[in-house]
């Protein structure tokens, strides 16, 4: 068990596995799959930012293979990245330490697909009818949010500046 967790520097393992598993069900519970939010925490905590599979596998004593499509999914979404040391046989996956800024500045082209997929709603349904009006409001939240997020990261980007 202690090496578990060797690389987070934590002395109480138990702790650490609770938190584990604690942030882990309020990312489920925001939408990101189980297995997925657990992995991400499980790499979050550790104090290089990386773990191999066997790592994490063993970490949360589930099999390699449920690790293996829980970072399919981390990839995607670029929340974690997957990297090799040379000569290594190995990968390891690795949080960046500006994901949260990543994860949401690439999510334009994402925004601007459901703004085009709701304007096609909003015509196949009749800008006049509720389900229009409806569909109209979403689609101007995206456009808002899309407008929104490159001031945010502007601001983000500042306080980061200004701590370090």
């Amino acid at each position: 068990m202690e090496q578990r967790l060797q690389q987070t520097g934590d002395e109480d393992e138990g702790a650490v596995l609770r938190f584990v598993e604690r942030f882990a069900l309020d990312l489920a519970n925001a939408g990101v799959p189980r297995m997925a939010a657990r992995v991400f925490v499980g790499i979050l905590v550790a104090e290089s930012g990386n773990r191999t599979a066997a790592e994490l596998a063993d970490l949360l004593g589930v099999s390699p293979a449920a690790v293996s499509g829980a970072v399919r999914y981390l990839e995607q979404v670029r929340l974690v990245a997957r990297e090799r040391e040379p000569g290594q046989r190995r990968d390891h996956f690795v949080v960046r330490d500006d994901m949260w800024y990543e994860t949401l500045t690439n999510r334009d082209e994402q925004l601007g697909r459901l703004m085009r997929t709701l304007e096609e709603g909003v015509r196949a349904v009749g800008e006049e009818t509720r389900a229009g009006a409806r569909l109209e409001d979403t689609r101007s939240f995206f456009e808002f949010f899309s407008r929104e997020i490159p001031l945010l990261m502007q601001k983000w980007r500042a306080l980061q500046d200004e701590r370090s």
